[in-house]
């Protein structure tokens, strides 16, 4: 599990989440993932790479969970 701070911010966008969080190499192979129905957020699939992720959601790639604070 790994936990993300958005420090101030309201939200990120899941694609760039997922390259900061380290689970992809870059935005785009992120942007691919959501793309293809591989991420999840709060456990319904997420097709919208620029989807906004706020504090107390949760994001899930490949058995990864991303918990937002």
């Amino acid at each position: 599990m790994i936990e993300f701070e958005l420090d101030g911010h309201d939200y990120i966008e899941l694609h760039s989440l997922l390259k900061v969080t380290g689970l992809c190499e870059s935005g785009g192979v992120a942007k691919l993932l959501v793309a293809d129905g591989l991420v999840k957020v709060n456990g319904e699939v997420e097709l919208r790479k620029r989807c906004k992720i706020r504090t107390g959601q949760t994001v899930e790639l490949h058995n990864q969970q991303i918990i937002i604070h």
